[in-house]
């Protein structure tokens, strides 16, 4: 069965980048740049997966949440370039399933839409590399079968580079996805950070590897 997805987004190449994304996964995806048009849409057609930006000229995202929840129960994710806290608690009491910081990494974007609507075909919503095995859905890792306790940040890297194992990523492309371009630090966070997380996975079948002059990347000894 198709899994059809809306993308409400008036960012017309993030909207044809996470498209373009889904498309390639045998999704069905149809993008509207506003929330009025988005709404009238739904009127007509039914989707599995909302992906809906906060910010957007006439009605903002919480306001199309709020109708939408009116008549539907489906998953809603929202995409924001801000994150207080205010507006995550406003989110998910409208009804919001989920949220995604821009920039945002398309895996982990749908890694998280997999875990909302279920896997198709009977798979699940675990991943599991090594001795590692994480549950998408609830956030929740494990090592050799014991729960790892890891920080928001942590676990947003370790799933991204599970998501996408062998590739490299420089420092500047880590930064960019997990701190955003306006932070004002320097690279010598996304070290600070793939150094806890090495020290918090220890021995596991996979690593994180530092490739020289290039960035880094997840080996495992099962691929």
């Amino acid at each position: 069965m198709e899994r059809r997805l809306l993308i409400i987004e008036d960012d017309c190449l993030m909207a044809e980048a996470a498209a373009d994304y889904f498309t390639g996964k045998g999704w069905g995806v149809e993008t509207k740049e506003d929330g009025m048009s988005a709404l009238e849409l739904l009127q007509r057609k039914s989707f599995h997966l909302i992906l809906l930006d906060v910010m957007m000229p006439g009605i903002d995202g919480f306001a199309v949440c709020r109708e939408i929840r009116k008549n539907s129960d489906v998953p809603v994710i929202f995409i924001t370039a801000r994150v207080l806290e205010d507006d995550m608690l406003n989110g998910y009491s409208l009804g919001a399933d989920d949220y995604v910081t821009k920039p945002f990494s398309l895996p982990v974007l749908y890694a998280k839409a997999m875990a909302l609507t279920g896997r198709i075909q009977g798979e699940s919503s675990m991943l599991e590399i090594g001795s590692l095995k994480v549950d998408v859905k609830n956030h929740k890792v494990w090592k050799s079968g014991e729960i790892l306790s890891l920080p928001p940040k942590e676990y947003d890297m370790l799933l991204f580079f599970l998501e996408n194992p062998g590739r490299i990523y420089s420092r500047e492309q880590l930064l960019i996805r997990f701190w955003g371009y306006d932070f004002d630090g320097n690279e010598r966070v996304v070290d600070n950070h793939i150094k806890k997380l090495r020290k918090a996975i220890g021995t596991c079948g996979c690593s994180i590897q530092t490739v020289r002059k290039a960035g880094y990347r997840v080996v495992s000894s099962n691929l």
